[in-house]
């Protein structure tokens, strides 16, 4: 039995990880820590509160004291840490939260870990996973071959750059002080509980509503993209079998570019229209809802600053130390993910009109 620290556990992927996590492994006892900013929903793991198994706790990696607690309190022996500020929009135009969390909030568990399970001897067997992304290796060309783990760092936005950070933090107190950690480098995640800020989950919601899906630049921006549930299962693989100190990049071997994303999502949600009367009823204000296609909402913007024009990754490692592989495809993936969000009305609806917060 494992004792797991999952921090951001109520945000996007730290949701369904411990959802993910508990199915394969119920004996496993789970605490989420969570500061619950804007990206962050307690009503995620509403039915979860309840269970013996599963303890939330509402504060900061930033809180040197908290963390310090926890680890002993729950008798931790494996982190694993997703919380950070995400959203590179958000980087441009108020980095110093991201320098805070991402990187400030990164040491505090650091230094938490170090002291209970090194210095105080408390677990001999433990485990540091640093969840990150790939942003932090910069930008390829249409040509260039895909980042690997030794792909050297060339973080491009403010963002990207704190979780460069990070990332050899976590390295130097493997190779200082001996903490045992891995890290994982992911692509574009997608699917359920992604916040609508992200392109997704923006353009699922603004369709439905009758609103322009904004497009930055000529839409030719290239990501690979990563179904939540394979993000997850490549976590789990790297936890039990990873070895020791490694990094490994977890991709959906799934590169598209922006526009064609979108053109794929309108063609899901026309056909769901089509075939679906009552989402006609549910939705009116949709074009879908006249007959027209999603597409027509299309509109391109003035592109971001400093936009990395491709991400790609190459998961050959994770596949040959620890048979990794993406189940879901990205026609299977999103037909999931617009399934989720037009079942689940109740959860963005209190985004959207902030209720959530309260």
């Amino acid at each position: 039995m494992a004792n797991l620290l999952v921090t951001g556990g109520a945000g996007f992927i730290g949701t369904s990880f411990v959802n993910f996590w508990h199915s394969s492994n119920p004996q496993d006892k789970i605490t989420v820590l969570d500061a619950l900013t804007y990206a962050g929903n307690q009503n995620n793991l509403a039915d979860l509160l309840d269970e013996e198994w599963f303890e939330f706790v509402h504060g900061s990696i930033c809180d040197q004291t908290l963390v310090d607690s926890l680890l002993v309190k729950y008798d931790i022996d494996t982190i694993v840490h997703f919380a950070a500020e995400s959203h590179v929009d958000r980087s441009i135009t108020g980095p110093d939260a991201f320098i805070d969390t991402n990187i400030v909030g990164t040491h505090c568990l650091l230094k938490a870990a170090k002291k209970f399970w090194i210095e105080e001897g408390e677990k001999s067997a433990h485990l540091f996973h640093h969840v990150s992304t790939d942003e932090v290796y910069g930008t390829l060309g249409e040509n260039d071959p895909a980042f690997s783990e030794t792909t050297v760092y060339a973080p491009n936005s403010p963002y990207a750059a704190s979780k460069a950070s990070s990332d050899h933090l976590v390295r130097s107190y493997h190779h200082t002080f001996g903490l045992k950690v891995t890290t994982s480098n992911c692509s574009n995640n997608y699917g359920p509980y992604q916040f609508p800020e992200k392109l997704l989950p923006v353009c699922i919601l603004n369709i439905l509503a009758g609103k322009d899906l904004p497009i930055y630049g000529d839409g030719q921006q290239i990501r690979d993209w990563l179904y939540v549930d394979d993000h997850n299962r490549g976590i789990e693989l790297v936890i039990k079998k990873g070895r020791i100190g490694e990094t490994y990049n977890i991709g959906g071997n799934n590169e598209w570019a922006n526009l064609d994303v979108v053109n794929l999502l309108c063609e899901q949600i026309d056909a769901r229209f089509a075939a679906n009367t009552e989402l006609v009823a549910r939705f009116p204000d949709s074009p879908c809802a006249r007959g027209e296609s999603a597409k027509s909402l299309i509109t391109f913007v003035t592109d971001r600053l400093g936009h990395d024009t491709r991400y790609a990754i190459n998961a050959s490692k994770i596949t040959a130390e620890l048979g990794y592989d993406p189940v879901e495809d990205f026609d299977s993936g999103l037909n999931k993910t617009v399934d989720w969000y037009l079942s689940n009305q109740a959860w963005w609806n209190s985004i959207q009109d902030g209720s959530y917060r309260k």
